[in-house]
């Protein structure tokens, strides 16, 4: 770049004695509680590391500003994270300044007291969603640093130990280049990169050597596939599952691929099945034994399952990449069988006119294809292959009576289908095949049909035609 880019490393004490200002363009504040709580986590998690990276944030300083004493500097990336900070500290200064024991916090803490008051004073918000969350999120802040388990031990790491890299350029217009091309090749900006990074740190110190094994198969994996793999399937299927809306997977959802650290979470009753499970396995596959009869045995992963942070996560990842690969490649080969099982002639056909049938490649067709696609992950995941050609013939007419009463189908028109008949529910209380496949689904007649609105092609549909002989249309 033609000017000067200057990289630094910074702490949160040292990012906020810094003269920092929210442009007008930026957009609005919009971190909420989730995000709050998130942060302090980690803060409580992590409080052992000699330093903690919180991110990146990316300045601008206007060339007639830097002839001044101020040194003064615009917020081009980081807004969100650097408020959040600067509330933060706020409210430490106001809840817990005068009941410091130690003086060097004391110290540090009146001095910044200067620098957040004339930035929260000087910095206008017009935006109400700002504003909603600013006062929200304050509130929420103010209740965790009053918690007694929140120490100075918490309070000196994030002033000291907590770090931002800063970059500061000196043209606004490639001060906006940078952040583009930071966010065009930077990798942390993909959620399933974000968790990466995030299990990662999760490993703990004794695992270290097997950080590269077990990150192979990830990295063997085109970013693609991994986004694919993540949006498409596991996301859906654990929101759904759920009782949530799944239609985007963004930064703000990773949270649900984040678990519990094994070795550090306390012998709560809830995670010993997780505990038990994850120390035999190691056991079991390290045992002399093994090295004589060559078996083999993998962890029980469940796709609405706790995750278990570090190791277990990649596992996870590499687990499902086989297991959806395998049953979406095996739909679409001319096999009689999927995952084992001999498929009937009824769940042949299915498979064979969802592979095959003209307007498969439209927008809304693809989005049944991938709500069927995922309920039968799910079936499979909870029950393997027991009365799997019954379950794709009931998951068939779940899914794809959607399409045929719909004549414009989005993304939207497909979650909230889900949400109103939501057999992932079903199949994540159920306790048996019987559960899933006994649901009462309703029968079609010309009247709901939407999707064949012109004369005659109703009795030529092939989606109309299965339903027809499966005796859900009448």
């Amino acid at each position: 770049m033609a000017n000067a880019l200057d990289k630094d490393i910074k702490t949160v004490g040292e990012l906020l004695k810094l003269t920092l200002t929210i442009p007008t363009y930026q957009r609005p504040y919009k971190w909420t509680s989730v995000n709050i709580n998130q942060l302090f986590n980690d803060l409580d998690v992590h409080q052992n590391q000699s330093a903690y990276r919180l991110g990146t944030v990316v300045f601008h300083q206007d060339k007639q500003k830097r002839t001044t004493k101020v040194n003064s500097l615009n917020i081009v990336d980081g807004q969100q994270r650097t408020l959040t900070l600067v509330l933060a500290i706020h409210a430490i200064i106001e809840q817990r300044l005068a009941k410091l024991e130690r003086k060097d916090l004391t110290d540090q803490l009146t001095q910044l007291d200067l620098f957040v008051s004339k930035f929260i004073q000087k910095q206008a918000f017009d935006s109400d969603i700002s504003k909603r969350n600013l006062h929200q999120n304050y509130l929420e802040l103010k209740r965790l640093v009053s918690r007694h388990d929140f120490t100075e031990t918490h309070i000196d790491f994030l002033l000291n130990k907590c770090e931002v890299v800063t970059f500061t350029l000196n043209d606004i217009s490639e001060a906006f280049q940078f952040f583009d091309s930071q966010n065009a090749r930077g990798r942390d900006l993909e959620p399933h990169d974000l968790l990466k990074a995030f299990h990662l740190r999760e490993f703990s110190e004794h695992e270290n050597d097997l950080k590269g094994l077990t990150v192979a198969s990830w990295e063997a994996l085109e970013s693609d596939e991994l986004a694919s793999l993540f949006a498409e399937y596991l996301y859906r299927i654990r929101h759904w599952a759920s009782g949530h809306s799944a239609r985007y997977f963004g930064k703000n959802d990773v949270d649900l691929f984040k678990g519990v650290n094994i070795e550090d979470i306390e012998h709560y009753p809830y995670v010993e099945s997780l505990r038990i499970a994850h120390y035999y396995i190691d056991e079991y596959n390290s045992q002399y034994h093994r090295k004589i009869d060559g078996q083999y045995k993998s962890f029980p992963f469940h796709l609405d399952q706790m995750i278990i942070n570090g190791r277990r996560f990649f596992e996870m990842a590499a687990h499902y990449q086989r297991q959806v690969g395998m049953i979406v490649d095996g739909e679409h080969q001319s096999s009689h069988s999927l995952c084992g099982h001999h498929l009937t002639d009824n769940a042949q056909k299915i498979l064979k006119t969802l592979n095959e049938y003209s307007a498969r490649k439209r927008t809304g067709d693809q989005y049944v294809r991938s709500m069927f696609d995922c309920a039968l992950i799910f079936y499979i995941d909870k029950f393997a292959n027991a009365q799997l050609s019954m379950a794709i013939e009931k998951l068939f007419i779940w899914a794809y009576s959607l399409r045929i009463k719909q004549q414009v189908l989005q993304l939207a028109t497909m979650d909230n289908h889900v949400l109103a008949n939501n057999l992932f529910r079903t199949i994540k209380d159920a306790t048996k095949p019987a559960d899933v496949l006994t649901i009462s689904l309703n029968t079609l007649t010309n009247a709901d049909n939407k999707n064949n609105l012109r004369k005659g092609s109703f009795a030529t549909d092939p989606l109309v035609k299965l339903f027809k002989g499966m005796n859900y249309y009448e």
